[in-house]
């Protein structure tokens, strides 16, 4: 028999951890190779992790709602000896160990698990390392000091020093621990003893000022993980960057006319459905070319330009939740390589296939809200982007038509374009210009090009 050692995959180059939200196996089930063995989640993307090798499940080292980092090993599975094993120093140890030997090491590595995972905070919006965990349950902090330690980590994560900081200061008086009133649903919580950054998401829980009555015919449904993250992410877009519209109306009568003649061959060629949004793409791609002053992010008082253009497009999944892959490289796309591009990652969400890195590193975002009869709408930015495009449904309308011969009303095909941008760094010159020229490159559309 070998050992071998399962370990949290790379899954992107900025992706460096992931959480624990499901184990697939038990100790003692028997796991054949590629088969998962549970299932983990980033800020945007869950998925699966596979084993290796075929063997028995004889250890999980983390347990539910555990932060691991990437590399880091997750679980052991008892292998035939035929099988690939990374025979580190503990596991040699473990198996040449005497039977009393090994009994006391299994009852310490239990203890170690019990010590780290018992008490973890499950009723917080925040993710906390095992670590951070023991050292507030040794401490006794409570969920509510826990949640309003400023972090310093990744993300406002609260590190190790953070932590013991925060309890040295405690103990030495220069901060006190909140005191709690027994009522229903009400949290009584001194102010935070620092500020919040500015990026970091706002936990709502802590904001809660007037607890919400319900009946007895009332349902109370707890979010689930991803939405109580979106929920944090966009109460801290609109907290951080001040949010300006601009709307224009587009007339796509010859996108539409010019789309109905060629789809059928379109389809039969590439093996693609030709939609609409993989011509909005390539013309929202050409407008962030000709202003680059909107694909740039905001680090306190710098700004950063982006030399990629990489556009993300928001999708809605099958539950209700939000999830925004990523086109990298849009501008360098043709129109065929645009739709192969939206088509497979909008199937791929759809289907909860996409990978962590398929949401990372957008520079500027696009969202169909047409797609639900919406006629326009205002949408959030993306941190840390500045501006995000919403695209509205296509409409016949009557409208003035201008020839040589006259002005004469006419059925046109329209939509409004809607704009977001972060007016700390957009001026409206800038927001309203570059909407103009995604309008202006749809309604030049040619009609004679080939796809």
């Amino acid at each position: 028999m070998a050992r071998f050692e399962l370990k949290l995959p790379k899954m992107g180059e900025s992706v460096a951890e992931a959480t624990i939200t499901n184990w697939l196996k038990e100790v003692g089930d028997k796991i054949e190779a590629d088969e998962a063995v549970l299932e983990i989640a980033t800020d945007k993307v869950d998925s699966e992790v596979p084993s290796e090798v075929s063997g028995i499940l004889v250890e999980q080292l983390f347990g539910k709602d555990d932060l691991v980092q990437v590399g880091q090993t997750i679980a052991i599975i008892e292998t035939e000896g035929g099988e690939t094993a990374t025979p580190e120093a503990v596991n040699a140890v473990q198996e040449t160990a005497a039977p009393a030997e090994a009994a006391e090491i299994e009852k310490t590595i239990e203890s170690v698990k019990e010590t780290v995972t018992s008490h973890d905070f499950s009723g917080s919006d925040k993710f906390f390392s095992p670590l951070v965990k023991n050292i507030a349950k040794e401490e006794g902090l409570s969920l509510s000091e826990l949640e309003n330690i400023a972090g310093s980590g990744k993300d406002g994560r609260v590190t190790k020093e953070d932590i013991l900081k925060y309890v040295e200061a405690r103990k030495s008086g220069s901060v006190q621990a909140p005191q709690t009133v027994e009522a229903p649903k009400v949290v009584v919580e001194t102010p935070k003893t620092e500020a919040p950054k500015a990026v970091e998401p706002i936990v709502q829980k802590s904001q809660q000022a007037v607890p919400v009555s319900v009946n007895g015919a009332d349902e109370i449904v707890e979010m689930d993980r991803m939405r109580k993250l979106i929920s944090g992410y966009m109460v801290a877009s609109v907290q951080t960057s001040a949010h300006v519209q601009s709307f224009i109306e587009v007339d796509v009568t010859n996108i539409v006319k010019w789309r109905d003649k060629v789809k059928a061959a379109f389809e039969k060629r590439e093996g693609e459905k030709l939609t609409f949004t993989p011509i909005m793409m390539e013309a929202v791609a050409k407008a962030l070319k000709d202003f680059p002053g909107m694909n740039i992010s905001v680090d306190g008082d710098y700004i950063i330009k982006k030399k990629n253009i990489n556009l993300g497009m928001a999708a809605a999944l099958p539950n209700g939740n939000l999830i925004v892959p990523v086109i990298k490289n849009a501008d360098q796309l043709n129109l065929v390589g645009m739709a192969k591009a939206v088509n497979d990652l909008g199937n791929r969400a759809k289907a909860g296939k996409l990978k962590p890195d398929d949401t990372q590193g957008g520079t500027y975002t696009v969202t169909n809200v047409g797609t639900f009869g919406s006629v326009f709408g205002t949408p959030i930015i993306n941190q840390p982007q500045v501006g995000i495009l919403a695209l509205g449904a296509i409409r016949k309308v009557p409208a003035v038509i201008e020839t040589p011969e006259g002005d004469f009303i006419g059925i046109r095909q329209k939509m409004f374009l809607s704009h977001s941008y972060d007016h700390r760094v957009v001026d409206g010159a800038l927001g309203g210009s570059f909407v103009k020229r995604v309008a202006e490159y749809l309604e030049a559309f040619d009609v004679d090009r080939d796809f």
